[in-house]
């Protein structure tokens, strides 16, 4: 039987593919940059939303209110993240470039200060280095499109 951290590390790794994968695209073939980068922000918004879907089983669990946020507060925090995942593929290319860098920043610091408590220590090392690795996949796009543009 494969372990949870096991499992967990190897989609997250797997999950930085298409990040990593968009950005030596739109070097190598930048004639085809309007649908990298629209790929690049709908995976982004994706993520974004995926990750902020992992608050709601543990308001769930949490009937015996032994943690310091409440249900509600977990909740909240999960649809905020959601439709920012949303609302963020309604903004000019410029726009998406700071709004989700900053949005995956926000994410992880939710993570670490606000809901360190939940997580074992193996996985907020792993979402620090998702983190970092899709906020210097977000830089990198952006450099390259004020470069370009």
């Amino acid at each position: 039987m494969i372990s949870v951290a096991r499992l967990a590390i190897f989609v997250g790794m797997a999950g930085l593919i298409p990040f990593i994968a968009c950005v030596i695209a739109l070097f190598a073939m930048p004639q085809h940059s309007v649908a990298m980068l629209a790929y690049f922000y709908l995976y982004s918004a994706g993520i974004l939303a995926f990750m902020a879907g992992v608050y709601w089983p543990i308001a769930m669990q949490l009937d015996n209110r032994c943690y310091p946020l409440s249900p509600l507060v977990t909740m909240l925090l999960s649809q905020v993240f959601f439709i920012a995942a949303g609302v963020g593929l309604l903004l000019s290319t410029p726009a998406q470039i700071v709004f989700y860098t900053l949005a995956f920043l926000a994410l992880y610091m939710t993570d670490a200060l606000w809901m360190r408590v939940y997580w074992p220590v193996w996985y907020l090392r792993l979402r620090l280095f998702l983190t970092l690795v899709a906020v210097a996949c977000q830089l990198t796009v952006g450099v390259w499109f004020f470069l370009l543009h």
